[in-house]
């Protein structure tokens, strides 16, 4: 177990016990210093404020903290998801050649014989018999093959929208997984540094108990803060492993890989406005884009639909070569073939159903992201404002109020229990600011993901 220890002796009394409040509240002030609660930045000015942060904080890590830019970079390279995603949308650009070229021509050898089911019978006596030659070939009617590579098209667009589908959800996940284990290291150095300190102030407790100057629930007291405190350690044991392999598999590294070291967060002021974010999202949305592109495929997929009613053509051409001494025939065929409504009304109601239907989608993934960013601006403002009410009032005040208490337990106008649920309460404090500026960091990450855009 890291942290700061204090000498343990039986039987000492009131002034040992003092010189333990007083480590407390030194490392304590320490951990919670004016820098650690100065104004969030932007990142642009976040170096300064991060290389303060991360004295004394990640003492118990060894390594280099990677950037989450560096990381990004990394998993739009390696990510599988965006991959696959990727590999699918280049499948897709090969369709419409398929789709709008010709069909396939048809070449023809054909024998007829005269007077006996043996080939090439008559061939030489009869100018019925013959060998021939042809080739046949499928038209379209006008404009249906270049309506089905349209068709095509819009579905490599929405392809090709879908990466950036992916690619934003897994950058999302990215950078909030990041966000919580540079969250879970700032925060289990102090975790295990309080520990320890408390197992101190256990043991000169239940020393102070046996001398008969103090009480058992002081002891109790004691015991009980450390027990919480160790249990939130094994908590972020475990989420911090969760964290890691997450991490790992966005980025495509093996499972047994370094652990990756986070920087330490800072808050990011919000500098759009509620109404520029909305536009943004109008504008920039991926799911938006990727909606959009499926209603212009199935209205293209409409027009197909009607020009099905119109019918398809074929042409062949065929040379009959007979024996020398009769003349050769040459035959030309031309063919019309008449689509049958029924099955054309019904494949053109289904696509103008699916044109309804895909509107509905888009409205319906418009409407959502408004809401939800609108939700989350919400949320940003409101932790932007309790930053402050934690920088500017909370924490000074938990800090007055221990430094008060500590007056009066010197002059034993306060008990010990008093004075270490004022400790208690900055503890909290403290834990409750890098929580709401988790909070307000991973809010920011989906209001990203959902305008487009990369806020400063």
């Amino acid at each position: 177990m890291e942290g700061i220890r204090f000498p343990v002796r039986k039987g000492v009394g009131r002034r040992s016990l003092r010189f333990i409040v007083f480590g407390l509240i030194a490392v304590l002030f320490g951990r919670v210093s004016p820098k650690l609660f100065a104004a969030p930045q932007r990142i642009g000015g976040q170096g300064q404020e991060q290389s303060a942060q991360t004295s004394g904080q990640l003492d118990h890590e060894t390594g280099i903290p990677t950037p989450l830019a560096v990381l990004v970079e990394e998993a739009k390279r390696n990510d599988p998801a965006i991959r696959a995603a990727e590999q699918t949308a280049k499948a897709a650009t090969f369709v419409a050649p398929q789709m709008s070229a010709l069909p396939d021509p048809q070449f023809t050898m054909q024998q007829f014989s005269v007077g006996s089911p043996r080939p090439f019978a008559g061939y030489t006596n009869s100018d019925f018999a013959y060998i021939g030659i042809g080739a046949s070939q499928q038209l379209p009617y006008p404009g249906k093959l270049k309506l089905r590579g349209a068709v095509a098209d819009r579905d490599a667009d929405t392809a090709k929208a879908h990466i950036e589908v992916v690619l934003q959800d897994e950058i999302e996940n990215l950078k909030t997984t990041y966000f919580h284990l540079a969250y879970l290291e700032q925060t289990l150095g102090t975790l295990q540094r309080n520990a320890a300190l408390l197992e101190q102030v256990e043991q000169q407790t239940e020393a102070h108990y046996s001398s008969g100057q103090g009480n058992q629930q002081d002891v109790l007291k004691a015991q009980l803060g450390r027990t919480k405190i160790l249990r939130e350690i094994s908590m972020h044991h475990q989420l911090v492993g969760q964290d890691q392999a997450e991490l790992k598999r966005i980025l495509r590294r093996p499972q047994d890989s370094p652990d990756i070291l986070a920087e330490p967060v800072a808050a990011t002021f919000l500098t759009y406005t509620a109404s520029e974010l909305l536009d943004k999202v109008r504008e920039q949305n991926p799911n938006i884009n990727e909606h959009s592109a499926m209603v212009q495929r199935n209205q293209i997929a409409v027009e197909l639909a009607q020009k099905e009613f119109r019918p398809d053509f074929g042409v062949s051409y065929m040379y009959e070569n007979t024996d020398r001494k009769f003349r050769d025939y040459y035959e030309l065929s031309f063919n019309v073939n008449f689509p049958r409504r029924k099955p054309r009304q019904a494949a053109l109601a289904q696509a103008q159903v699916n044109v309804e239907r895909a509107q509905t989608d888009l409205d319906t993934q418009l409407q959502t992201a408004l809401a939800e960013v609108q939700k989350q601006y919400v949320m940003v403002k409101a932790s932007e404002e309790q930053l402050l009410i934690y920088r500017d009032g909370l924490i000074p005040q938990a800090q007055a109020t221990i430094q008060a208490g500590l007056a009066a337990y010197q002059s034993n106008r306060e008990d010990f229990e008093t004075l270490f649920s004022s400790f208690m309460d900055v503890l909290s404090l403290n834990l409750e600011y890098q929580q709401t500026i988790l909070d307000h960091e991973t809010a920011l990450a989906h209001i990203e993901r959902l305008t487009g855009v990369t806020l400063p």
